[in-house]
């Protein structure tokens, strides 16, 4: 707690014993219970005030007095309910306290409400005189509120997650330091499982509370069951325990050693060694020019065992926590002198928490100063090997940091995610620890199905995902379904995205799809999609089936027929790809019944390459026996089984024919568009051999002339907007436009 909470804490109980004495219409019970909850309130004991202050408040739910000291003893415990006692004390006496100002400020900056904060400690500092020496802490606080809405506002994609009931209670865990397997996780507790100074499981008999009520700190070990699962923790405090205090800082030299805190001489650093046994030896404190009469706190040392990096009180003229570093030649020897981190890590706050990443380049550490959201916060700060000096300390941001402590950040092992202590909204009581991952892509995949019969895949259709980033700035990822419907996007989890679906540019519908959070990017997710949509583009091979003999895959002469009109379908629709289908009846096995439908798709894609047809436009698919067009219950059944089918998959039809003018399910109509700008001319012809003429419904006047014995096609057009001649032959389409204005475009090209 900062001075002017303390000062403010003492004023306020003085206040306090006042009133209690001085309220004769109160239960003597009552004026007991508040005297006594006073009583702990000035020695700031927080946890054995509260009882005291609840018992008044529940034969007195409006005693201000009692709901104003309890809201400030809340806020260790249970921000939300600090508040609404605070709030309610001052709407039933709203000059429950002179500093009430102060503490609504206090509460309202913990639980995210920043502007009302600084609000409160505006006017709170109105009431202080021009050279009140706690201005200049108001003056931070109103900063801090700041800092903290600018972080709040510019969150980070991170997923900060409890580490569960296991490990955290409803008193303080923290400094947890993990082994180098990433199996055993050692830390700090106050919980009710702790020995504490006597060597026992504390009691008030054994004096195992310390002076603010809480337990004392002790170490403890807990193995890694899974990814989210932890056994028991034991107690490592038998020979680790010293006369109070007692945490964890670091796992060193091959997780032999543990650099700890011990509360001895004001609180120095240690080191314990394992035994042969595989038990922790007595720890030793480390030399005299790291350890001092002043507090020394968290450390790091180096994998060589060379540097250490620790806090120290000692060279502040106010006892505040910088960071400073020792070296010495081996690991063996005596540290040397120690030397500051420099201004640009070391403020007039506490600096603590040092932390060295494995390369050696990036120090974390925890600062009451910088730009911090209000408490500790996490900072890093990049090593320069050129200028020899650590950079400028950068927060960490939101949800990292908090508007309360955030502090002893640890990397795992391999560096892919961090453990980290903070006193949290939704923890289990006071710190807890927590892991912090950087949220990754998931691989979403699946396919595009028309919901008419939930069976139709559906190609070429576009698939857009539209999310956020945590600071709201737009994410899309996009992709197209294939030939057999599927599609496959990388996207960023951990949130809802709104998946646009269309067509040949045209929306089908858009739907909502929540993508949970993934910690790492082996993440898949299958999901398929099923749309109110028909593909129309297959009318144009709808009656071009063709069929085959009981266990052949050979080409029928009327099947040789049908595929040469399929090819002059193709030759005249450059812009189209299709799909080959092979079907089988049920006569044979599954197995053999897919290597035959293959077989059947592969005959009827060799004809057409044959017939100049590009082997780029064409795919194959089996489905065997598992999509009959007939129950395999009679022979004529089974006929309309043994098939191939057609499915336009890319592109779409140059025109739209008129169906019943061949006999065959082909028109004799046809179109030709030209955009003169593009110099692109994409042609529709007839698909049988002869001439025809049409007028189409705008007006336009359409020839046609298909040759007897070649795949020749011409195309004439004229309308309003000007006159086209095309000419496909053999793959090559040859073609003349004019517009309306005169001016004329010529193009050669290939229509593979």
């Amino acid at each position: 707690m900062d001075n002017l909470s303390r000062r403010l804490l003492q004023a306020s109980c003085a206040v306090a014993l006042t009133a209690a004495v001085a309220a004769p219409a109160q239960a003597q019970s009552t004026r007991k219970d508040l005297k006594t909850g006073n009583k702990f309130f000035e020695q700031e004991n927080y946890r054995a005030a509260l009882p005291y202050y609840e018992k008044v408040l529940a034969k007195d739910p409006n005693n201000a007095k009692a709901l104003f000291n309890a809201g400030i003893s809340y806020m260790s415990f249970d921000k939300e309910k600090a508040s609404d006692y605070i709030y309610k004390a001052q709407k039933l006496k709203p000059k429950v306290s002179k500093d009430v100002e102060y503490w609504l400020g206090r509460v309202d900056h913990l639980n995210y409400n920043f502007d009302e904060a600084v609000a409160h400690f505006q006017a709170y500092n109105a009431t202080l005189k021009k050279n009140d020496q706690r201005k200049e802490e108001l003056a931070q606080l109103i900063q801090h509120s700041k800092n903290a809405k600018q972080q709040f506002n510019s969150p980070k994609d991170i997923f900060v997650k409890n580490l569960g009931p296991t490990i955290n209670t409803q008193f303080s865990e923290h400094s947890p330091v993990i082994s180098s397997d990433d199996k055993m996780l050692i830390f700090t507790s106050r919980g009710e499982n702790v020995t504490g100074a006597a060597g026992k499981p504390s009691d008030k008999k054994n004096k195992s509370i310390a002076a603010d009520g809480e337990y004392y700190e002790d170490i403890f070990e807990a193995k890694r069951v899974d990814d989210e699962n932890w056994e028991k923790p034991r107690s490592l405090s038998g020979v680790l325990n010293g006369k109070g205090h007692d945490a964890s800082t670091q796992l060193f030299d091959n997780d032999t050693k543990l650099l700890m805190y011990r509360n001895d001489n004001n609180g120095d650093i240690f080191v314990a060694e394992k035994g042969p046994t595989g038990e922790w030896t007595a720890p030793k404190p480390l030399g005299g020019n790291i350890n001092s009469k002043s507090y020394e706190g968290d450390a790091y040392i180096t994998p060589d065992g060379k540097t250490l990096y620790f806090a120290t009180g000692r060279y502040s003229e106010d006892g505040t926590l910088d960071l400073y570093v020792a070296t010495r030649p081996d690991a063996t020897s005596d540290f040397g002198p120690a030397k500051s981190m420099g201004g640009a890590i070391n403020t007039k706050y506490d600096d603590d928490s040092p932390y060295i990443s494995k390369d050696g380049k990036t120090l974390y550490f925890s600062s009451r100063g910088h730009n911090t959201m209000g408490g500790y916060d996490i900072f890093k700060s990049d090593f320069d090997s050129v200028g020899r000096r650590w950079g400028q300390a950068q927060n960490m941001g939101y949800p990292i940091n908090t508007p309360d402590d955030d502090s002893y950040y640890r990397l795992s092992p391999d560096g892919s995610y961090a453990y980290l202590s903070s006193y949290r909204i939704g923890g289990y009581g006071e710190k807890d620890i927590y892991t912090i991952n950087y949220i990754k892509n998931a691989n979403i995949k699946g396919q595009v199905f028309s919901s008419k019969d939930s069976t139709t895949v559906i190609p070429g259709v576009e698939l857009v995902f539209s999310g956020a980033q945590a600071d709201k700035t737009a994410l899309s990822f996009r992709d197209i379904t294939k030939t057999d419907g599927s599609y496959q996007v990388a996207v960023l989890s951990g949130r809802t995205y709104q998946v646009a679906v269309s067509k040949d540019g045209k929306n089908i519908e858009t739907q909502e799809f929540p993508v949970p959070v993934s910690t790492n990017d082996s993440t898949t997710i299958v999901k398929n999609f099923y749309v109110n949509y028909i593909d129309t583009t297959s009318a144009l091979f709808a009656t071009k089936n063709i069929y085959f003999d009981t266990d052949k895959y050979k080409l029928r002469p009327e099947s040789i027929t049908t595929l040469n009109e399929i090819s002059q379908v193709l030759t005249a629709q450059p812009g189209i790809s299709i799909s080959v289908e092979g079907h089988c009846d049920s006569r044979n096995t599954d197995e053999y019944n897919m290597v035959l439908g293959q077989n059947r798709a592969d005959a009827a894609v060799n004809y057409l390459k044959k017939q100049g047809i590009a082997e780029t436009r064409m795919t194959t698919v089996s489905y065997g026996e598992r999509r009959p067009a007939a129950p395999n219950d009679s022979p004529e059944n089974m006929q309309l089984n043994r098939r191939d089918e057609f499915k336009v998959v890319g592109g779409t039809p140059t025109s739209s024919t008129d169906a019943g003018a061949t006999g065959t399910g082909m028109g004799a109509g046809a179109t030709t568009t030209t955009d003169a700008s593009s110099t692109t001319t994409t042609t529709a012809a007839p698909l049988t051999p002869g001439k025809s003429k049409v007028k189409m419904a705008d007006g336009t006047k359409v020839k046609t002339k298909v040759d007897e014995d070649s795949d020749k096609v011409k195309v004439k057009t004229k309308s309003t907007e000007g006159d086209t001649k095309t000419k496909t032959k053999n793959g090559e389409l040859d073609g003349k436009a004019k517009d309306a204005s005169g001016e004329k475009t010529k193009i050669k090209t290939k229509v593979e």
